[in-house]
């Protein structure tokens, strides 16, 4: 990408950010930062909800240890009159010239993350029902082909990801690991006679 993140690429970084936020380990699981990179080379269907697949496939194959898989599908509506058809993971065009691009994520269990876009005055409880059961049997569909690539997180993570050590210390002893009122050590550079450590 050329230049700062426009309007686009934050909602829909949010979008899908949202839609893996669901399933990711608390910090007392997993007590790292995570980064993901999702770079879009071509978009000719929904960039978001591609970004959800390949987020939850990448972290589980960086041994991220996920609740589970999610996966998102992007679904669109032809209305006319009192007749409509949803579409499952529409096209550019099908975004382009339909009448809604309704995105669902989610895992097995239920859905993470939903955004519409409707260019109609509204939608029916029955196109509702209908776009949530078709996006739902597409999700579980794509969750199928991706637990054949990867179907849980790996073990442990790569051995040459940093590590984080985590000991506990009887706050009696803590003045014999950062000293007395923690501050004026000898200072390990020799230019500097001191450095001070400040306990707040």
């Amino acid at each position: 990408m050329v230049g700062s993140p426009k309007r686009r690429e934050i909602g829909h970084g949010r979008l899908a950010k949202r839609g893996v936020l669901a399933v990711m380990p608390t910090i007392e699981e997993f007590p790292y930062t995570v980064r993901v990179v999702s770079e879009i080379t071509e978009s000719n269907g929904s960039s978001s909800m591609a970004s959800v697949c390949g987020a939850s496939l990448a972290l589980m194959d960086a041994g991220v240890p996920v609740k589970t898989a999610v996966a998102g599908i992007a679904m669109g509506l032809v209305k006319e009159g009192d007749n409509f058809v949803v579409l499952s993971d529409i096209l550019g065009d099908e975004d382009h010239l339909g009448d809604m691009d309704f995105k669902v994520a989610g895992s097995r269990d239920g859905i993470s993350a939903l955004q519409m876009d409707i260019k109609i005055e509204g939608i029916t409880k029955e196109i509702m029902q209908v776009a949530l059961n078709q996006a739902k049997g597409a999700r579980l569909h794509i969750l199928g082909v991706m637990e054949q690539a990867i179907n849980a997180p790996r073990g442990d993570i790569s051995e040459f990801a940093p590590r984080i050590h985590t000991i506990k210390i009887n706050p009696d002893k803590i003045k014999d690991v950062i000293g007395k009122g923690g501050f004026c050590y000898p200072c390990p550079d020799r230019r500097d006679r001191y450095y001070h450590r400040d306990r707040r």
